[in-house]
């Protein structure tokens, strides 16, 4: 019986310094980031933010998952920060379902999802899409399932009673599909969003949506975990000031995507930007 008490008041021990750990730890220098992998602007802003944080001190880890176990993580205290909340359309039911998340700021604000084309396809209307489908094969070419562009772009399929399917893949899958038909000059539909980079780099449009089933502007805005302002009130501060106008974002996408080092061409982005920086990082 003694041996087994032992074992019990061992084991609590163990917990207990266990839970210590994971409390220092959240009011240490670690800082953790969710980040979706293959968004351009949510790893351009996150890998900005990383090498801003680095300089000061800061242990920054980067977590690479979907838009949904970013937030259940944060709901669950266990990531620190998501920079790519895109509201109020896109990401407003999977934000709805976890209340107690913390908006720190808007880090963009000219959003915009909807259809995407190249400027050489003679559509410029949604609503064209039924005459012409058998020029695109009936096919919209999307991004993840699970994505909120890919619900919209369904709820879109349904609204406007489009004779499409959506084929979903991934945002890489998408993009080399859209500069392969580009090449061949073919007739291409995809489920596109601003700010990107393949605006720059490909002359593309949207298509004007009437029923606004994409919805309208869009801001791009930081979540953070509840207590994380309690925990790092100089960060919450910090992260309620990082916003990017149109001609600082398209230059860091443009900057990033010919980069085969993102965390190297973040910092030089950092260092050509100190006026900026040092306007984020101002306590008062």
């Amino acid at each position: 019986m003694k041996k087994i008490k032992y074992l019990i008041f061992a084991a609590l021990i163990a917990v207990l310094g266990v839970f210590n750990s994971c409390e220092k730890l959240k009011n240490s220098k670690y800082i953790t980031i969710g980040m979706v992998d293959g968004w351009a602007e949510d790893v351009a802003m996150t890998h900005v933010a990383k090498a801003i944080l680095d300089e000061q001190g800061y242990h920054v880890i980067i977590q690479k998952a979907s838009t949904d176990m970013i937030l259940a993580s944060m709901n669950n205290e266990d990531t620190d920060l998501f920079m790519g909340v895109w509201l109020p359309y896109t990401h407003a039911a999977k934000v709805a379902r976890f209340p107690e998340l913390i908006n720190l700021g808007t880090n963009y604000d000219t959003g915009r999802i909807g259809l995407v084309v190249p400027d050489y396809v003679p559509v410029k209307s949604i609503e064209e899409l039924n005459q012409h489908k058998d020029q695109f094969n009936h096919r919209i070419i999307g991004i993840e399932k699970g994505a909120g562009m890919t619900t919209a772009t369904d709820k879109t399929i349904v609204e406007y009673k489009l004779d499409y399917k959506q084929i979903n893949s991934s945002t890489i899958a998408m993009i080399t599909e859209l500069q392969n038909a580009i090449k061949r000059k073919e007739w291409i539909v995809v489920a596109g969003w601003q700010p990107h980079w393949m605006f720059g780099k490909m002359k593309l449009k949207f298509l004007e949506d009437p029923k606004k089933t994409f919805g309208e502007a869009e801001q791009i805005k930081t979540y953070s975990r509840k207590s994380f302002g309690k925990d790092h009130p100089e960060l919450a501060k910090f992260f309620s000031k990082v916003h990017f106008d149109d001609a600082h974002m398209t230059d860091l996408l443009t900057k990033m995507e010919d980069s085969k080092d993102k965390e190297t061409t973040a910092k030089k982005w950092v260092e050509d930007h100190p006026e900026l920086v040092k306007l984020w990082l101002d306590k008062n």
